[in-house]
């Protein structure tokens, strides 16, 4: 898998890395249109990063010297969910066209959500500067319905849907054969894929058939009963979630009550995330067997289908507040607290606990270490590393940072101000985290699980890739950052 963002040799071919802002941009309008709140949502959120950035300058420096200061009020990720492996290996396709690819893979069905999953994202961090639009993309485990009738109308129902328009599988193929779009080319793209994301309140479905799938579990209905797979969140970066969240309260906009993820910290670690709750929204139910010599019967009818009203309920509106990438092993050690954190409590995290769990939560998380400088001598975290021009310099030969003892080298020059560290963002996402939000706004409070086993070759098999592992990746670019570093610092000398 090529990643063509940044090496377009035609230069009438537009870069991944534009197509995919440009995608963003149109996604977001698009997104606001349908759901009001968001934009309610967005003026709030640039309100408090504007005043983080303005008070608390040792973050503005941060962001500055990460490059994330000029992606931060583009930042944006959304999910879908999607219905069989068809429309996951042609979603693969269509991502490529914006140099989007499948980092991780997420289990969600032990956390009562019967699906799994990858977030598609740029995987340089040029790129993700550049657009550091990410969709987190699940697949329906259609295996874990139990009513053996209902599973086959279920596929059945898939089967007949198509979710892409035919332009937009032709640019795809055209940009495939070619290894680019031209301008026009591109513009024509984002207005077909948009097609797919738009949503549509006429369901293929009975509304019969849709109680059926409700009653299996609301996420089952939300993809099977509907034309397409909607986006059902568009998510803005903040720097403070906790103001956030009180500002979406004094606003009007109901908040879901738990922020998922690890407590507040002076050093954010991974991923913390918020929402309002799920519209309630009017759709048309397809009438069962309403066939075209029903409408001929019919004076008052001009339509081949007839519809009966109804309601659904999945689209919200989320926030997220990322931080410092963790190693292996931190993510076992954030995964170890985070365990201990809800077997205390003993419930799932809802409004009546809230205060109780985030009282255990930062109890629980004083463990884990909330100074960059410690989290990356105890190798945690991920950072990068850079020469500080100010710094009295002294010779550093390659061998210095790859002896035995590089470590203490390494860690020796940052306390002594020569190299700079700042943390690598998270990028991705956590799957119980991901699961409480779907659960709160699918009406799902309570904590239930499923038996069937999900496994990575599967979805692999489906998606017709293998996805990154998202630990290599900054893996890989603390180790490019480095190596950028000493070569600075060596003819700094």
């Amino acid at each position: 898998m090529n990643n063509n963002s940044n090496a377009i040799s035609d230069p009438s071919m537009m870069s991944s890395d534009d197509i995919r802002h440009g995608f963003s941009v149109a996604m977001s309008e698009m997104y606001q249109n349908e759901v009001p709140l968001y934009g309610d949502l967005i003026e709030l959120v640039t309100e408090v990063n504007d005043d983080v950035l303005n008070t608390q300058p040792d973050i503005k420096a941060q962001l500055a010297h990460t490059g994330e200061i000029d992606r931060l009020n583009l930042e944006r990720h959304g999910a879908i969910r999607l219905g069989n492996a068809a429309e996951l290996s042609m979603m693969r396709r269509l991502f490529a066209v914006m140099g989007m690819y499948p980092v991780g893979y997420y289990d969600l069905a032990p956390a009562g959500v019967p699906v799994h999953s990858t977030a598609f994202r740029a995987i340089d961090a040029e790129s993700l500067n550049n657009s550091p639009f990410r969709v987190f993309t699940s697949l329906l485990r259609l295996d874990l319905i139990a009513d053996e009738s209902l599973k086959q109308a279920a596929i059945e129902t898939l089967a007949n849907r198509q979710i892409f328009t035919d332009a937009v599988v032709k640019l795809i193929e055209h940009f495939e054969n070619i290894g680019g779009l031209i301008e026009v080319e591109a513009q024509e793209f984002i207005t077909e894929a948009l097609k797919t994301f738009r949503w549509y309140d006429k369901t293929p479905v009975s509304k019969a058939l849709y109680e059926r799938l409700l009653k299996q579990h609301p996420l089952i209905a939300d993809v099977v009963g509907f034309k397409g797979p909607h986006i059902n969140h568009l998510t803005p970066r903040t720097l403070d979630i906790d103001t956030v969240q009180q500002g979406m309260q004094a606003r009007g906009i109901p908040p879901k009550a738990i922020i998922e993820g690890p407590p507040k910290r002076q050093c954010p670690i991974l991923l913390r995330q918020t929402s309002f709750k799920a519209l309630q929204e009017p759709v048309s139910f397809r009438v069962a067997n309403y066939t075209q010599d029903n409408a001929k019967n019919n004076a008052n009818t001009h339509t081949e289908e007839q519809y009966e009203k109804g309601q659904h309920t999945a689209r919200f509106g989320e926030i997220e507040q990322r931080g410092v990438a963790l190693t292996a092993k931190g993510r076992a050690l954030y995964d170890t607290l985070l365990n201990k954190a809800r077997d205390q409590l003993g419930a799932t995290p809802n409004e009546s606990n809230a205060a109780e769990y985030y009282r255990i939560l930062e109890q629980i998380f004083a463990e884990f270490p909330d100074d960059y400088e410690e989290l990356h001598s105890a190798g945690l975290a991920y950072f990068y590393y850079q020469p500080v021009d100010e710094a009295e310099m002294v010779e550093i030969s390659d061998s210095d940072l790859t002896a035995p003892e590089a470590k203490n080298v390494l860690i020796n020059l940052i306390e002594k101000g020569i190299i700079r560290i700042e943390p690598i963002v998270y990028e991705d996402f956590l799957p119980v985290s991901a699961a409480g939000i779907f659960q709160s706004n699918l009406q799902q409070d309570k904590q239930s699980r499923y038996d069937g086993s999900s496994n990575q070759q599967e979805f692999e098999r489906d998606l017709g890739a293998n996805v990154y592992n998202e630990l290599e990746l900054y893996e890989s670019m603390q180790a490019d950052s480095l190596k950028k570093c000493l070569s600075s610092l060596q003819n700094m000398a």
